[in-house]
């Protein structure tokens, strides 16, 4: 199939000839660009299809393509583009699904931010081609070791597989220059030669190591100023001669400065603009309108909803009024989304309710969501974000769009020293007022033209008009300043089984520089079900973190927002919670206050109903704050939010860059937005409703659900046990939090929290559908492993290695302690002994923390395939079996090992750490993390494999 008919097939569109040129140009050679630099609304998504259709033809490209787009608030457009070629892949491109190695298999798609949330298909085969979607913040953190809502033990994993054999095509490259400098130095140290480039190498140390680790590589976006070093891929005079690209570029956008008086409020210019445009509401256009804060977007939302309202009780609203902000909550946020496609906010679509259509947005919808609009008014921003602005209408070049930018005229000016940060902020966004003014005009109107022909002749202007380069960089937010990046900062980062580490810094800076004006942001997050005892002693901070571990915060759970906002809301609602006979305690006695309301009587505490439907009391712990790395930093009741001055401070520090996890019955939430006069308990993720689903509403429900765990009471009932409902076979018990004990310590009420089939990270959270033998666990685990070393090019050796690990990674579980633990006794009697997957229950008490990786390890010692084996590739198999389960990067427990003495056991534990660390220096980082991530690959394959044989058998009886 030629690249034009493959293309098409994928697509439904015939190719652009730019698109057809970079694919012989480049991708069919297994080459890359630094960067495209092309103008918005061209197909630079189309990417995705060329490197499929490059990978079919066996160019020797990287077999993960990491799509990134920097809004955390926004459903990633990028995910459709991606389903629609799947879905071409199952249909009529499926003849390119066995030149991809997909066979019968869809092709894997994950998204790491929007309504998609890392279903963890591009870590099942590290041999398939994957697409990966995902914000800045998702993919670096994953990428340096530290992975937000990512547990320690699966860190290394994700690392593994997005540091080697991965392409990262990082879209609106000029947003995150930080962020692209950091891919620049791991794409460049991943080749760097160890002995004359020791802080930049991050590769293998052998150059004959690094032809066997699959390389990194990255690839920009950008349709703005900054670029990478090189040549760019830009469009030639002959593509703009394309019908449809000459009509997008030449897409009319005339823009109006509209000044106002001193006295005109700025969202009262706003709202009166957008009406003018719509000719008083009389006219069924869609109209974007962009305000750089948040305050300002209300109040024009407000306004227009206003204006909107019919006059009599009977009549219909005269326009549809959204508002789009990114201080939301994602699962308010996604309905907004979903109202757009009807108001034909979502390119392609129309308006089709025979009214004005009005969206009122903030920096959240700049990029990353799919808007189109006729019309559009905002305020001014940056030179960069003013240019997203002007993508966002008449996308398509069928219409004469008009954007009036609204002039308030020029900050007051001040010396440099003497300007707060949102002085300079606002300094800087009105220097694209100058900007505008050199766009070429239109007509005799006194308007300008942006569109996008217009501001590539601008920028081509610029790059030999010294002064007009010099007034759109001043315009123009400047990069931030960023760390290096060095080996050690690396290793550091890379020992993920060190809870603690003196050296291993924060990774934000990394990722986004110094950024003053943004600091660190707080995550807010409601729930009905807490890990809170009524009775029988507080939880520990371990309990806490294992609760929220198995019930981790989902990213559409999340309303995020600055630290002192959140405080704020916090003291104010706290105010309001208090009821009628509980007076709120001043600041000076809310420490002091006495155990009495806790312990109101008898009657109070034997508590017959649902702990969480009763109201708050002063005393209750109805918060927590966790770090990324969900590890708790503190729990909070209700009376530490009475606070003044002094605590709203210290509030402040401890919720920077923190996820506050808080009871549902604390209110203060409405259409997403915080509002401290709302009591009423909001939906939460886990109050047993449905929430957002996998599947995209047109397609209906799939029946898997977004947030892959559920908590559940359970009362006990003498010695049986009353559920509210029975269990699915999909789901499975990993963890119980007792809430409520007798008087002989004995569980009386409990919060079982269940996850769905697949979403476990640890072994024994795994739902075990059929009992299975040790040797064929690892016989099943040694031919995946065959055939991922095959699939990604071992061979010899390093191929025998990998196979040799997968057989022999399990051998620790032959122990009687680890038996009985899982009680194997339990199984069918017919399978033979020892077990490698049971049902359990797990006697967690009996385990005592015994690892089977480090009993695996003198087993593997004595295996004869193994001794043949170089004495490098003897120490790569033994630290694989250590760290399959993420430990041993450098340290693994030595607890309820049974098999040699102490001392010996010591011994061990110290020659897998110096192990790890000459493996470390040997094979690099990424190159470490990625060999470990082909085991775990292989051993979760065989275990799924093991999963769906039980599943069959159940169901065919």
């Amino acid at each position: 199939m030629d690249f034009e008919t493959a293309f098409e097939t994928l697509t439904s569109n015939p190719p652009f000839k730019w698109q057809a040129r970079l694919f012989s140009n480049y991708f069919s050679k297994g080459e890359l660009p630094p960067a495209l630099d092309l103008p918005t609304g061209l197909g630079k998504t189309s990417v995705m299809a060329v490197w499929l259709i490059a990978r079919a033809a066996g160019a020797r490209l990287p077999r993960r393509l990491v799509y990134v787009v920097d809004r955390r608030a926004v459903v990633d457009q990028a995910t459709a583009e991606a389903e629609k070629l799947r879905s071409a892949l199952d249909g009529e491109a499926a003849g390119l699904k066995p030149r991809l190695g997909l066979e019968d298999r869809p092709l894997p798609i994950s998204t790491l931010r929007g309504q998609f949330v890392d279903n963890r298909e591009w870590l099942v085969d590290p041999t398939a081609p994957s697409i990966i979607i995902g914000t800045v913040d998702m993919i670096g953190s994953r990428l340096l070791f530290e992975g937000y809502g990512v547990s320690r033990k699966m860190r290394p994993y994700h690392a593994g597989l997005l540091g080697a054999d991965t392409l990262v095509v990082l879209d609106e490259a000029h947003l995150v220059p930080p962020f692209e400098k950091l891919l620049e130095a791991i794409e460049k140290g991943a080749v760097a030669d160890y002995d004359s480039d020791r802080q930049g190498a991050l590769g293998p140390r052998d150059a004959a190591h690094r032809k066997i680790i699959p390389p990194f590589r990255l690839m920009s976006l950008s349709a703005t100023g900054r670029e990478r070093e090189g040549i760019p891929f830009q469009l030639t005079v002959e593509d703009r001669e394309d019908k449809v690209i000459k009509q997008r570029l030449e897409a009319k956008r005339a823009v109006t400065i509209w000044r106002i008086g001193e006295r005109v409020k700025i969202e009262g210019a706003l709202a009166g603009a957008a009406m003018k445009l719509t000719e008083n509401g009389a006219s069924s256009l869609r109209c974007l309108i962009y305000c750089d804060k948040r305050e300002t977007a209300q109040k024009v939302f407000d306004d227009l909803a206003s204006k909107a309202k019919p006059q009599k009780k009977d009549q219909n609203k005269k326009a549809e009024v959204e508002l789009f902000t990114g201080a939301r909550r994602f699962f308010e946020r996604e309905e907004t989304i979903r109202r757009l496609a009807p108001l034909g906010f979502i390119a392609g679509t129309k308006n089709a309710t025979g009214k004005p259509a009005f969206l009122v947005a903030t920096s959240a919808a700049e990029v990353g969501v799919d808007l189109d609009a006729d019309h559009m008014v905002c305020d001014f921003v940056a030179w960069e974000r003013m240019v997203q602005r002007f993508g966002r209408v008449n996308r398509r070049g069928e219409g004469d769009a008009k954007i009036i930018v609204v002039d308030a005229g020029a900050p007051k000016p001040k010396k440099a020293d003497e300007q707060t940060e949102s002085e300079k902020r606002a300094l800087l966004n009105y220097r694209s007022h100058e900007v505008i003014r050199r766009l070429r005009a239109v007509g005799e109107s006194g308007d300008h033209d942006a569109s996008p022909a217009a501001l590539l002749d601008l920028k081509r202007r610029a790059a030999a008009d010294d002064a007009l380069r010099e007034t759109i960089e001043a315009a123009t937010t400047p990069a931030p300043l960023r760390p290096a990046l060095n080996r050690a900062l690396v290793d550091a980062w890379s020992m993920t089984s060190l809870e603690t580490h003196a050296v291993r810094p924060e990774i934000a800076r990394w990722l986004r520089g110094w950024v003053d004006e943004d600091g660190p942001q707080t995550a807010v997050v409601w729930r009905t079900h807490l890990p809170v005892r009524t009775k029988g002693g507080e939880a520990t901070d371990k309990e806490i973190e294992e609760f929220f571990e198995a019930a981790p915060p989902h990213v559409s759970e999340k309303l995020e927002l600055e630290p002192w906002a959140v405080v704020e809301w916090l003291i104010e609602r706290a105010a309001k919670t208090t009821t009628k006979t509980e007076a709120v305690p001043k600041a000076a006695d809310a420490a002091d206050e006495t155990d009495a309301i806790e312990n109101e009587g008898a009657e109070a505490n034997k508590e017959t109903t649902e702990p969480m439907a009763r109201p708050l009391r002063p005393g209750d712990i109805i918060a927590f704050a966790l770090t990324p790395a969900r590890e708790l930093k503190r729990s909070f009741q209700l009376k530490e939010f009475y606070g003044d001055k002094k605590a709203r401070e210290a509030l402040e520090r401890i919720l920077a860059g923190a996820t506050l996890i808080i009871d549902a019955r604390f209110g203060g939430l409405s259409g997403g937005l915080l509002k401290p006069d709302e009591a009423s308990p909001p939906r939460t993720a886990d109050d047993g409703c449905d929430w957002l689903w996998e599947s995209r509403p047109e397609a209906g429900k799939s029946g898997v659900p977004l947030v892959k765990f559920r908590v559940r009471a359970m009362e006990n009932q003498g010695d049986g046990v009353a559920e509210a409902q029975p269990s699915p076979f999909d789901w499975h018990k990993p963890f119980k939090f007792m809430v409520r004990a007798d008087g002989e310590g004995n569980a009386v009420r409990s919060l079982i929290v269940e996850k769905w089939r697949g979403a476990s990270t640890k072994e024994e959270e795994r739902s075990v559908s059929r009992p299975q033998s040790l040797a064929e666990h690892q016989s099943w685990a040694e031919a995946k492993a065959q055939a991922i070393a095959a699939g990604v090019g071992l061979s010899g050796d390093h191929a025998k290695a990998l196979e040799i690990a997968a057989r022999l990674h399990d051998e620790g579980k032959k122990s009687k302690r680890w038996q009985r633990a899982f009680n194997a006794n339990k199984a069918d009697k017919a399978l033979d002994r020892p077990l490698a997957k049971t049902r359990g229950p797990i006697d967690f008490k009996l385990l005592d923390g015994y690892r089977h990786e480090f009993g695996s390890l003198p087993h593997a010692q004595e295996d004869e395939k193994f001794k043949k084996l170089p004495a490098d590739l003897q120490d790569l198999v033994l630290h694989l079996i250590a760290a399959h389960h993420g430990k041993a990067r450098p340290v693994i427990e030595t607890r309820s090992c049974d098999d040699a003495p102490p001392s010996a056991l010591q011994q061990r534990a110290y020659d897998v750490a110096l192990r790890f660390a000459r493996l470390h220096k040997q094979w690099g980082p990424w190159g470490l993390a990625w060999w470990e991530a082909l085991l775990r690959a292989a051993d979760q394959q065989a275990s799924r494999e093991n999963d769906e044989a039980g599943r069959a058998k159940a169901g065919s009886r």
